[in-house]
């Protein structure tokens, strides 16, 4: 996944992740039904894919710049 952002607006966006994520783990801890427990793990289970390929982005692009 390459979006081309530059590396503050990839911190921006790995930062708004890392909200979303706790936020939908205070929504599991608090969910009652089975049915909402599903709908939010495969949220979570979303950003957290979300979250390292933007972290891997980050990474490429710092080693890109050391070079």
């Amino acid at each position: 996944m390459t979006s081309g952002l530059s590396l503050p607006e990839l911190e921006n966006r790995i930062a708004i992740t890392r909200g979303n994520i706790r936020q939908l783990t205070e929504q599991a801890a608090a969910s009652l039904g089975a049915q909402d427990d599903e709908r939010i793990a495969d949220r979570i289970a979303q950003q957290n894919d979300t979250l390292q390929a933007l972290i891997q982005e980050r990474d490429a692009l710092l080693q890109k710049k050391k070079t």
